[in-house]
């Protein structure tokens, strides 16, 4: 289907909706978790390892599947693969809510972040593909500012949820809001999907960068709390090795997931290597300050976010 629609229309707007409510859940969570990370710890009796990859687990299937997420959109529907991941994002959010382990609430961060990898770049590659391209930066524009606000708004809110009823509904608020996105993607959003030789899935690649990651993550999490035992060294050498991996199998495959190609461009290379570096400080930051804020010095899950 050509690109037909415009930004001020109404069904533009009933488009711009959907995509929002579907990526500011996911951008919304990874933020807005770091202010319950306390009382998830007093609830479970955790350590820190297990508030890490509360933090973690998420971020680690979001990150490593969300080129694999955007290829099944564009092979499949994308509509249809964001709504699987408002679907998916709904039910493994409901299963934080009413986790009843520290091991049960990691392994649905983790599923939840498959589900966020389905959505977020079909939310998107939505906008790309029905918006006529004089409104596409309009469009694109607005999506992103108003992710960037439930971002930003993610600790505030969050606190206040936590302080007045409990952590598990920064968690159990999702389903309302992925089955109102479902609705109103399945009502106002086009169906759209690339050229068949356009869309093609590299397995190998998606499953050599999730091992690599995997791998890495899990090793710099469990490594220092247990003097770097044999697994998490294990761990590490066997995550740079499948890092390694997929960077040769992204130079030799005919369409790969990452385009090795791209970083001979210093402009390209340069901007994601800033963009590693920033947000790697500020997860970091936002991670420890919560847990200082609460903890050491004696805020509220509300006056911490709004500090944050």
């Amino acid at each position: 289907m050509a690109a037909t629609m415009r930004f001020k229309s109404v069904e533009g707007r009933w488009v711009i909706a959907a995509a929002v409510l579907g990526s500011g859940m996911a951008f919304l969570d990874g933020s807005v978790v770091n202010s319950a990370l306390p009382h998830i710890q007093r609830t479970f009796h955790t350590q820190l390892t297990g508030q890490q990859w509360v933090i973690s687990g998420y971020l680690l299937t979001l990150g490593s599947l969300l080129v694999v997420g955007g290829s099944l959109g564009d092979r499949y529907g994308r509509r249809r693969v964001f709504v699987i991941g408002l679907a998916g994002f709904s039910v493994t959010s409901m299963l934080c809510g009413l986790a009843p382990s520290i091991g049960f609430l990691i392994a649905a961060r983790v599923a939840q972040g498959v589900a966020a990898a389905l959505l977020v770049p079909g939310s998107l590659a939505m906008l790309s593909s029905v918006f006529l391209p004089a409104d596409r930066a309009a469009a694109i524009g607005a999506w992103s500012g108003l992710a960037g606000v439930a971002t930003a708004l993610g600790p505030f809110v969050g606190g206040w949820l936590i302080d007045a009823v409990s952590w598990r509904w920064i968690f159990l608020i999702n389903p309302p809001l992925g089955i109102a996105a479902i609705v109103i993607a399945r009502r106002s959003v086009p169906e759209t999907r690339a050229e068949p030789h356009q869309s093609t899935i590299d397995v190998r690649g998606a499953v050599s960068l999730s091992l690599g990651l995997a791998g890495v993550v899990y090793a710099l999490i469990e490594g220092p709390g247990h003097g770097w035992a044999t697994s998490a060294v294990v761990a590490l050498v066997g995550g740079l090795a499948a890092l390694v991996a997929f960077a040769l199998i992204e130079t030799r495959t005919a369409d790969p997931m990452v385009p090795m190609s791209m970083f001979r461009s210093r402009h390209f290379a340069g901007a994601n290597a800033a963009t590693f570096v920033v947000w790697g400080a500020i997860g970091a930051v936002f991670f420890l300050l919560t847990l200082r804020l609460q903890l050491d010095l004696g805020y509220s899950a509300l006056a911490a976010g709004a500090a944050t």
